[in-house]
């Protein structure tokens, strides 16, 4: 199964994948979604080392199970082929505690800690059994962080306002009026049974006050171990079963993944979504396009600019094109649990590593180096869409250009207003058990619901019950 996902690789031209290794070749292994700008970086990056390494680009499956499944067979296999990998946040202690990562060396530490954003930086680190404290065991490269999406013009139709409720029981309060007047009535959220449900949890936990395991002790649950804790976490069960019972909801909210969202509100069933920045610019071209049905304007104004795929608009024509877009698709922080207390966010991108198997590490981290530097992440950010994990970037005027909710991301990737899924080595045992439990969300149970969830972490702590 792993040979055939690895023969799809999307990159045309990319090297084929072996076990053995070649002086001065570095084999980065990168996510499916963005292994195409981090071969264009790439590129950019073995030119100017003036022949002491080429990176070649590997592309890994789509989906993260896939990719994390590809990666942990070639580290147990020792391949000595792979040098980099671009690894989902939520890896980094499974992977330090497999010692399959290289620890990043003492004297970048110091540069990665003070350029990086904390939210991100918070997910490359962890503590071995061996380790003194925690340490970084790879480098920021790119991040993510989700926002509210919502419909300004209809909420100036029903509501006599353009401004996005600021915390979840306004915003259904919000929608039941809009409902009630005869406007779109989609809340939509992450509800299918997968990654992006632990997400959303994760979210509301934490904007609660809680957590699902202590910070400083991975084997220790916190979902219910004292009672501010247990009614964090039965807060986040109401929101997310409000959510997902909500008059004129979605009927297919419990199948919704972030595309599904993205479809709801472009074809006119939602006044708000919770989804990731690529929501903007799929808006800003389909509407150009003529394919969202209450943007007319879009196409009118703008068709033309944006009617030839291989030469899109440049940067600096954005400025004026995104103002447009925002008087009906415009974004707001992400709502909060508790009135007057903004929300924690869920921190989501890649960090770049070294695998232990590599010949060549340090080779590989001066090539690592160049793939995450400034230059690097604005080819990330700009044109791939994912935000930046350096902070001086959200002061660049380009970044700023095309991206007019950055200081809203930076605002949320700051240490107060992010948060981390459970850093713990079994991590993706957790989330398994746990997703399997919180779906569908219209079926929870808040008060019975939170010792169930205690009980599955307890599970996946101890290595019980992985099959839900």
């Amino acid at each position: 199964m792993v040979a055939a996902i690895a023969a799809a690789v999307v990159i045309p031209g990319v090297s084929a994948c072996g076990s053995g290794y070649t002086t001065g070749t570095l084999n980065a292994y990168a996510p499916a979604d963005g292994a195409t700008f981090i071969d264009q970086v790439g590129k950019k990056c073995s030119a100017a080392s003036n022949g002491e390494y080429n990176i070649v680009t590997h592309a890994l499956p789509k989906a993260a199970d896939d990719q994390r499944l590809q990666l942990a067979r070639r580290l147990s296999g020792n391949d000595a082929g792979l040098d980099l990998m671009g690894m989902d946040v939520v890896w980094t202690a499974e992977f330090a505690d497999a010692g399959w990562l290289e620890p990043v060396p003492n004297d970048l530490v110091s540069k990665i800690s003070q350029e990086s954003l904390p939210g991100p930086l918070e997910t490359a680190e962890w503590k071995t059994d061996s380790d003194a404290g925690k340490r970084l065991y790879a480098i920021p490269t790119w991040t993510n962080t989700q926002l509210l999406w919502f419909r300004p013009d209809v909420l100036q139709k029903y509501l006599g306002k353009r401004t996005a409720p600021q915390n979840w029981d306004e915003l259904l309060s919000d929608n039941a009026k809009i409902l009630a007047a005869g406007g779109p009535s989609y809340i939509e959220v992450q509800g299918a049974q997968y990654e992006g449900l632990m997400v959303w949890f994760n979210s509301l936990l934490a904007s609660a006050g809680g957590s699902v395991v202590d910070p400083d002790d991975a084997t220790k649950i916190t979902l219910n171990d004292t009672p501010a804790h247990r009614a964090a976490t039965e807060k986040a069960l109401t929101v997310m079963r409000a959510i997902a019972t909500a008059p004129g909801r979605d009927p297919s909210l419990s199948n919704n993944k972030e595309n599904e969202g993205r479809l709801a509100m472009e074809g006119g069933l939602s006044s708000f979504q919770i989804n990731y920045p690529f929501v903007f610019p799929s808006m800003r071209s389909n509407a150009a396009a003529g394919d969202v049905s209450f943007f007319p304007e879009m196409a009118q104004r703008y068709g033309k600019l944006f009617a030839d795929a291989d030469n899109p608009p440049a940067d600096s024509e954005l400025g004026p094109v995104n103002q447009l877009v925002r008087t009906k698709f415009d974004f707001a922080r992400y709502p909060a649990v508790n009135p007057g207390t903004p929300a924690k966010v869920t921190v989501g991108g890649v960090n770049l590593a070294v695998a232990s198997t590599s010949k060549q590490k340090a080779l590989a981290f001066k090539a690592a180096q160049c793939l995450t530097n400034t230059d690097a992440q604005k080819v990330y950010s700009i044109s791939g869409g994912t935000p930046p994990t350096i902070s001086s970037i959200y002061e660049d005027a380009d970044f700023k250009q095309t991206y007019p909710m950055g200081d809203d991301i930076k605002a949320q990737l700051e240490a107060d207003a992010s948060a981390n899924r459970p850093a713990s080595p079994v991590y993706q045992a957790i989330s398994t058990l746990l997703v399997a439990k919180l779906s569908p969300p219209g079926g929870l149970d808040p008060k019975s619901g939170v010792d169930v969830l205690a009980e599955q972490v307890r599970k996946a702590i101890d290595g019980e019950g992985l099959i839900p």
